[in-house]
């Protein structure tokens, strides 16, 4: 736990030290960005290394881990296209943080290889594709294509962007090696292509800088604290754990000059450091898309935009004799409009920022109460999403923020006509159980200032489920969990 802290405090300490003065050099010199040379474009490259990432991942489960799944013939292969897609029976964090995270890789195959974001994109769905089909002898599995292409952009764009904030070619020594570290763990594609190059130990004098604070801000905090998580909505049964949590706000939202895809974005990272629960407990990640501002005055400023959501909350059963998981929620593909509007400060103290989202979810999951198919116990599907985030800042004194989720996931495809007992389940082909389910996340906090950089953090989250099935009785369904930490503000 101290080696996680410290190589998290480690990262945002350097990210925040890439801050500098433009007094006395040319901007242009400055950023790697601006260089010529820097900025050439290699697609052929990007499509070797994508095909050669699939390579790695499919020989290593072949012939280290000795895979079934990875056995693949030109049988296989032929089936495998022939038959066409299923929806297949992964588990929750295989299906909608894996794949997302596979995607990303590809993306930046192409982002490190000096395409655009739009440019990238299609390397997700390409190198995608490319798995389903030839390196595995199970069907191809149409929400996988879904979570690595889409959840794999929003990653893979945040992770090259999080990446450029450590990145410095004018550094030597100790310094310069941990920052090649640091941006090799949080984009290893990018990582691997600086080694490939020389641009890992090779030392610029201009071009150098890989992120310009100026003209697009970015602000970190890290929070760690103890989390109290219900089991089945009981105030006095649960579990008591420590947590590391991550918060970044890249950008502007309100910057009518930088409107290129995730020149804003926000970014919510909780890590659970419990034995029963998982490592990776909440992501959310809200990136635009494109944006304008509508409206521009002393009294509000209001920016319309488009929104790509990402967002994946886990948790195992509280208890060891328990039989409640208390949620398993996803938005790995969504998008939709959005609008912020920002109130001026009223008496140097007061301010006031809202944001209203809109979003149709191409793939969603939430918990089922009875499908249970190999490694899935959570259904899949469509639908829509609605957010409102408010935040109120108190000056010196802290601030309040609630943030409202409300998802409406519908399961169009079951598996009613089927019997689970003679139907090969890596063929069963289901969504899960036929219905909709409905979910709300309501989660208002406290943030008290106790100095310039340290905040004391009180917080809730409440988790509301109503699950119509098709076939089945209904289930309705609350837990909650609280957080008590303190947060440094970078």
């Amino acid at each position: 736990m101290k080696f996680k802290l410290s190589l998290l405090s480690l990262i945002l300490f350097i990210s925040c030290n890439n801050t500098y003065s433009l007094t006395t050099e040319n901007r242009d010199s400055l950023f790697a960005f601006n260089s010529p040379e820097m900025n050439k474009k290699y697609p052929f490259k990007a499509a070797v290394e994508t095909f050669g990432l699939n390579l790695g991942v499919w020989a290593f489960d072949r012939y280290v881990m000795n895979e079934d799944f990875a056995k693949i013939t030109i049988n296989t292969i032929r089936h495998n296209i022939n038959y066409g897609f299923v929806w297949d029976n992964d588990q929750f964090s295989t299906n909608l943080f894996a794949h997302p995270y596979h995607g990303s890789l590809y993306f930046n195959t192409a982002r490190s290889n000096g395409l655009s974001f739009w440019e990238s994109a299609p390397y997700s769905l390409a190198g995608s594709l490319m798995w389903e089909f030839t390196a595995e002898r199970e069907p191809a599995a149409i929400n996988d294509l879904m979570a690595t292409t889409l959840g794999g952009i929003a990653l893979g764009e945040f992770t090259h962007r999080m990446s450029s904030l450590v990145l410095n070619d004018s550094k030597r020594g100790g310094e310069r090696f941990l920052r090649e570290f640091l941006g090799t763990l949080i984009c290893p594609i990018r990582g691997l292509n600086r080694l490939i190059n020389g641009d890992m130990w090779r030392v610029r004098h201009s071009y150098y800088k890989y992120h310009d604070y100026e003209k697009i801000p970015v602000k970190f905090s890290m929070g760690f604290g103890m989390r109290y998580l219900a089991d089945d909505n009981h105030m006095f049964k649960g579990e008591y754990n420590p947590y590391i949590n991550l918060k970044a706000v890249y950008g502007d939202p309100l910057d009518k000059e930088d409107n290129s895809p995730y020149d804003y974005f926000t970014a919510n990272v909780s890590l659970g450091l419990s034995s029963n629960q998982p490592l990776i407990n909440k992501i959310n990640l809200l990136g635009r898309i494109w944006g304008t501002n509508v409206k521009e005055s002393s009294e509000m400023n209001i920016s319309f935009g488009i929104f790509q959501h990402f967002n994946y909350y886990d948790s195992e059963a509280v208890l060891h004799n328990s039989e409640n998981i208390p949620y398993k929620i996803s938005e790995a593909a969504s998008v939709g409009p959005g609008m912020i509007y920002k109130l001026p400060r009223y008496n140097s103290m007061l301010g006031l920022q809202q944001s209203i989202y809109i979003s149709a979810v191409l793939l969603g999951g939430s918990l089922s109460d009875y499908y249970n198919v190999i490694d899935r116990n959570y259904n899949m599907g469509s639908g829509y999403s609605l957010k409102n985030d408010t935040d109120i800042d108190f000056g010196r004194y802290g601030n309040f923020s609630l943030n409202v989720s409300l998802l409406n996931i519908f399961t169009w495809k079951g598996y009613e006509n089927k019997d689970l007992n003679t139907t090969n389940p890596l063929y069963l082909n289901a969504q899960g159980d036929k219905g909709n389910v409905m979910l709300a996340i309501i989660n208002p906090q406290i943030n008290l200032n106790l100095n310039n950089n340290i905040k004391a953090n009180i917080e809730a989250s409440y988790f509301v489920r109503k699950s119509h099935y098709s076939y089945k009785e209904d289930v309705s369904y609350k837990t909650f969990e609280t957080r008590l930490g303190l947060i440094y503000q970078f």
